[in-house]
């Protein structure tokens, strides 16, 4: 497998290299990128240094849609050895192809992932992410797999029977999304078993963003090292970048992936350091490339070096999506703001709920739905009135805003063995 301990000089010319392979793979294979080059005046000899990607204009979800479901194919179908998509919850879904080279390239970055996480060959990994047509399931499976772990390929769902066969089968790793992970332990609870004695030794988790709130959570609670991965269906899946030891941000594969940080509003480069929207190209995808795709996933990169010694460049942690912003009153909300507020009382549990209360499609009113914890329940009006207030004001500090907020009796908001659904509209008359 590739190391991740690369010349910084060496790196940018892999990167380079690599950036005007995948570009004139596109243009020579995808009609799509023949299309959009074409109409933009752009020929792959136009990329001399790497300063140049920003000659390309971006892919955007919109473009992957109106592809569906093989307009961004840039192979034979017949070469195509498996297809995934994203749920299309919202419209068609988004479609990845992948070739034969295309799977070897992910199961090799993805088994780095785990590796800079500290799995080893001798461990046992119980892959806890829906399998089929969701990256998270197959692309951990087969990750782990080349780097030599054991799988138990459970899927997601069927709680009381994955607690008992990680009993069973001694499982050191944890592959979920958080929610579940913090939901599995209320069940182990519940059927009277300790979570920290499972000997777990390591989560990996993705499929939605981790809180360091939920981190810790799932630490007390399992007894393990809690760490998180990051990728998309529409660049590959997971594997694009995580966590090793040292937890302090998620090391992007750069070999594979190119990264940029633009401002969401303009289009324009930032520099390193400062936040803005992922950018993400893949130099290798033969089935379906992706040149310059903007993930609305808000980050940054982190210029510092890693104490671990690895020179690959790191991703901060997720903030939230720029087309999950909330716009309220001219004040912008990410979930995410919420959460960390919420996770600073030990009265409220990990779940909650945000309801949007719109009128004529515009957002009146925000409404959180917390949930309390079987201590800070209580029957005493005043008791429960006063934690409301004292949510509100911090909520208010750090929002500039105050939203209604509604207490909920432990357990009464819907648990979920995928990602969690944050997020409800309520139209109003």
């Amino acid at each position: 497998m590739q190391n991740d301990f690369f010349n910084l000089e060496e790196q940018k010319t892999r990167q380079l290299e690599g950036f005007q392979d995948a570009v004139k793979h596109a243009y020579e294979n995808s009609p799509f990128y023949r299309r959009t080059f074409d109409e933009n005046n752009i020929q792959p000899e136009d990329i001399k240094e790497l300063e140049d990607v920003v000659k390309i204009p971006f892919t955007r979800k919109s473009d992957l849609r109106e592809a569906y479901p093989y307009g961004m194919a840039a192979v034979p179908l017949e070469k195509i050895l498996r297809i995934h998509a994203s749920s299309g919850t919202t419209g068609k879904p988004i479609v990845a192809g992948y070739t034969k080279k295309d799977l070897e390239f992910w199961a090799e970055g993805v088994a780095r992932i785990c590796e800079m996480a500290g799995v080893k060959p001798s461990d046992i990994a119980q892959v806890s992410f829906g399998y089929g047509l969701f990256t998270g399931g197959f692309g951990l499976h087969y990750g782990l797999e080349k780097l030599g772990a054991t799988v138990v390929p459970f899927s997601s769902g069927n709680t009381e029977r994955q607690l008992t066969l990680m009993k069973d089968f001694k499982t050191s790793v944890l592959v979920c999304t958080p929610s579940f992970a913090i939901y599995m332990s209320e069940v182990a609870r519940e059927l009277g078993y300790e979570p920290s004695e499972f000997g777990l030794k390591i989560g990996l988790f993705g499929g939605e963003p981790c809180s360091e709130a939920m981190r810790e959570d799932i630490e007390k609670q399992w007894g393990l090292k809690a760490t998180v991965n990051y990728g998309l269906t529409e660049v590959i899946g997971p594997g694009v970048s995580g966590e090793c030891t040292e937890s302090r941000g998620m090391h992007i594969l750069e070999d594979l992936y190119y990264p940029e940080i633009i401002n969401p509003e303009t289009g324009i480069t930032l520099p390193a350091g400062e936040k803005g929207e992922l950018v993400l190209t893949p130099l290798f995808k033969e089935g379906f490339p992706i040149i310059r795709y903007r993930t609305g996933d808000i980050t940054r990169l982190i210029p510092e070096t890693c104490p671990c010694g690895r020179t690959t460049r790191r991703m901060d942690y997720i903030t939230g999506r720029s087309d999950d912003m909330i716009i309220i009153k001219g004040v912008n909300i990410f979930p995410s703001q919420i959460e960390e507020v919420l996770a600073g009382f030990r009265e409220v549990s990990p779940h909650y709920r945000l309801v949007l209360h719109k009128q004529k499609g515009f957002i009146k009113d925000l409404e959180v739905q917390v949930e309390l914890t079987p201590e800070g329940f209580s029957d005493r009006f005043r008791e429960l009135e006063a934690l409301e207030g004292r949510i509100r004001r911090h909520l208010r500090s750090t929002l500039s805003l105050a939203p209604r907020i509604k207490l909920m009796e432990p357990k009464s908001l819907e648990r979920t063995t995928g990602k969690a659904k944050r997020i409800l509209e309520s139209e109003e008359l």
